[in-house]
């Protein structure tokens, strides 16, 4: 490929993560501008999706989410629509109930409890992928710590957003074998179909309201079907087929201080001074993590 040809792909890629950037990292301010409860948001934003997506799953995509109803893969997607229901009614919770910053910190962590289940399955990490992981506890201990003396609620929000990073990472393991044998778009088609279907149940046992919101609740419903739901993801899966996965998990670590500048600057949320050493080495350890681990799969090769 010469120069010419590689900078033309190169381009459109950038473009493509920097949107992808932006759009995950306005997803917590969102979600705690919004005036409505926490699993509502989270149903409506997997639904409106699915409905997005139907389309193309019953027209072009129809013959292949035919064979995945009737398929094992069909099986891993639900399974993934379970832990993405997981994920969202723990994580979203989390930013209404503590700080934008924390929440979006402590679920970026995931990497981290994606390699202990690889680990788990034999794939054990590297040194410095240990390393990656003690520094990220430390700081998520860090963090959760400096929590303690402002409220338990604050405390009970961090714990969320480290189930929800736990329940992100499950998600991203049964997705990734269901990826296999999938397209794209009719893997999150069933899967998030199946996340708004438990959620909607969620919602409707504990007497949640899906309506009679405002306007500005509705618009951010919206921003957040549109930017992180589909745009965000959608972006990261087409950089995916020109950049390496570990470049990607890289740059979705920009989520963490972009979801906290769009938080102060937006919401006027200032984040704790105590709790901004551990946010740092939270961070700091997930990057050592995912650096250590290619680096490893390298040298493996």
């Amino acid at each position: 490929m010469n120069v010419r040809s590689s900078a033309q792909v190169a381009v459109p890629t950038a473009a493509a993560l920097t949107v992808a950037v932006l759009a995950v990292s306005s997803s917590a301010p969102l979600i705690a501008f919004a005036a409505a409860p926490a699993l509502a948001i989270a149903f409506w934003r997997n639904s409106l999706a699915s409905l997005v997506l139907t389309p193309i799953a019953l027209g072009p995509r129809r013959a292949e989410a035919s064979r995945a109803v009737r398929g094992p893969a069909g099986m891993f997607c639900v399974l993934a629509g379970v832990a993405l229901a997981a994920h969202f009614a723990t994580w979203m919770p989390s930013v209404q109930l503590g700080s934008v910053a924390t929440a979006t910190a402590l679920v970026a962590t995931q990497p981290v409890w994606q390699g202990l289940i690889a680990a788990a399955q034999g794939r054990r990490p590297s040194t410095a992928g240990w390393m990656g992981i003690g520094l990220a506890v430390a700081g998520a201990a860090w963090a959760t710590g400096a929590d303690l003396g402002v409220s338990s609620q604050a405390v009970f929000a961090d714990v969320l957003a480290l189930l929800g990073a736990l329940a992100a990472a499950v998600y991203t393991a049964l997705g990734e074998r269901a990826r296999t044998e999938l397209s794209t778009t009719t893997y999150t088609w069933i899967c998030y179909g199946t996340c708004a279907v438990l959620l909607l149940a969620v919602c409707l046992a504990f007497g949640v309201d899906l309506a009679g919101y405002d306007g500005r609740t509705w618009a951010a419903i919206l921003a957040l079907v549109a930017g992180a739901q589909l745009l965000g993801h959608s972006m990261f899966n087409y950089a995916l087929e020109r950049t390496s996965a570990t470049t990607i998990s890289m740059l979705i670590l920009l989520e963490v201080p972009g979801a906290a500048f769009l938080a102060w600057w937006w919401l006027g949320q200032t984040p704790r001074a105590e709790s901004l050493p551990g946010l740092f080495l939270l961070v700091a350890g997930v990057a050592v993590f995912i650096l250590g681990q290619a680096s490893f799969k390298l040298i493996r090769r």
